[in-house]
């Protein structure tokens, strides 16, 4: 059964959070015995991706970006059909978002930092304006994130400036990255506008984070998506179907492309 935590009152708070500095982070929410049963669900999909994809390189040396099957145990609505999570995501990007992403983001022995990002372009770059958030990434390590692992660094409240402002914030000093250090079972909930870049991850063991992206429902990006598997949509709740109506059914997981779709991701 899927149940509320917090109450209106912090749930507003989350979501000025996310207004105000780019992201939140809801400390010890998710169950580390679920996230570690992803974990082992995912090891044997990363080192297949790898072997497929890795001299790509999308996302920089060693770092793996991999879309995860809509099944189990991934397809799983204690997670992205969340209560407290839907409630900020509504106050964010409406009530009547989409979700539209399941992937994950992997850095290995060897990955370098990479070069400062935002990861959507402004809607409209012409006016030199940003507008209210209309992407949201929820993230979720499936490791504890320390500093050695590969921290992702954000630069705090730049979702509201220009690309160009910022880093010019960043050369002068007037403001940093600042890594964020994660424990398993937190959750970051961030406008995908910050500024931000993964860092090198200095162990031996990967240090996957999972996103599941939420967009407000006029937004189309091409290059993600969930495939549903037609079995699964018959068992889904309205809610779930309504989330991700505007995803394709297939009849397997696979029917996705043999290849990641999302290959540019830096803006």
């Amino acid at each position: 059964m899927i149940t509320k935590r917090y109450n209106n009152q912090q749930i507003q708070s989350f979501a000025q959070s996310v207004w105000n500095d780019g992201y939140c982070v809801l400390p010890n929410y998710f169950s580390p015995a679920t996230l570690n049963s992803w974990r082992e669900a995912f090891a044997p999909m990363l080192s297949d991706h790898i072997a497929r994809e890795g001299k790509l390189r999308n996302r920089g040396t060693s770092r793996y970006y991999v879309t995860l099957p809509f099944t189990a145990p991934f397809a799983d609505p204690s997670i992205y059909e969340d209560d407290d999570i839907l409630a900020i995501v509504e106050l964010l990007v409406g009530k009547d978002a989409v979700m539209c992403q399941l992937a994950t983001d992997t850095p290995l022995l060897g990955s370098e930092y990479q070069d400062v990002h935002r990861d959507a372009p402004p809607l409209f770059p012409e006016t030199g304006e940003e507008t209210p958030p209309f992407q949201l990434a929820v993230n979720f390590p499936l490791v504890d994130i320390t500093l050695e692992n590969g921290p992702m660094e954000i630069v705090r409240g730049t979702h509201m400036i220009s690309k160009e402002e910022g880093l010019r914030r960043m050369e002068s000093g007037e403001i940093k990255l600042q890594p964020i250090t994660m424990r398993l079972g937190d959750v970051m909930i961030r406008d995908v506008r910050g500024l931000h870049r993964g860092t090198p991850n200095y162990t031996e063991t990967p240090r996957p984070m999972v996103v599941i992206g939420y967009s407000r429902r006029w937004l189309y990006r091409p290059e993600v998506c969930i495939h549903v598997p037609r079995a699964s949509y018959d068992t889904l709740s309205e809610r779930a179907r309504h989330l991700l109506r505007f995803n394709p059914i297939v009849e397997s997981v696979d029917e996705k492309p043999k290849v990641e779709v999302y290959q540019s991701y830096a803006y």
